[in-house]
């Protein structure tokens, strides 16, 4: 069993499930300053904004909680995936709802919810997550994404706790001001 304090934790963080994640100062990078800026200059600003200053909230689910409960954290919220994680908020791995769906699809004889009570999240994860640290280049991150065909990936912190993710579409808002 977990310790009391932990159990509080887990309750209160459970519930607070629209807090923002903590994240690096962004730098402003206006239009007006860009102008001002060399062509190397600009170059060596791309490469050093880090996935903290960019990164959004991630969407996660405890390793205990059942497959119900990822079920419906997917289709409440319209996500597309969730990292499981562990009582310390480190990422055990990530679950895709076409993952869900191809469990369900293999129950062929029983499709009541029942048995999905039954089936915690961790034993949904196939694979260990690919995660970065906050101060990991966002071009980096970029780059492993392209490598692994993924559309996102988790941004933990020094402690190895999940505070975030970048993704494609965070390539697509801040690198293009570098390039055009």
């Amino acid at each position: 069993m977990l310790p009391k304090a932990l159990k509080e934790k887990r309750v209160r963080r459970g519930t607070n499930r629209g807090t923002s994640m903590p994240q690096l100062k962004p730098r402003k990078l206006t239009r007006d300053v860009m102008a001002k800026m060399s062509p190397k200059q600009r170059a060596e600003t791309a490469r050093s904004i880090s996935c903290g200053e960019t990164m959004l909230e991630a969407h996660w689910v405890w390793f205990d909680a059942s497959m119900a409960d990822v079920i419906d954290d997917l289709t409440t919220n319209n996500w597309d995936h969730v990292f499981v994680i562990n009582h310390e908020g480190a990422p055990q791995g990530r679950i895709h709802a076409v993952d869900v769906l191809k469990i369900i699809a293999r129950k062929k004889v029983n499709r009541d919810i029942a048995w999905m009570h039954g089936i915690p999240a961790q034993q949904l994860v196939n694979l260990p997550p690919i995660t970065v640290k906050q101060e990991t280049p966002l071009l980096k991150a970029g780059a492993l994404m392209l490598t692994h065909d993924l559309n996102q990936i988790g941004v933990v912190n020094k402690d190895g706790a999940l505070v975030g993710v970048v993704g494609h579409h965070t390539m697509a808002r801040h690198m293009p001001k570098f390039i055009l």
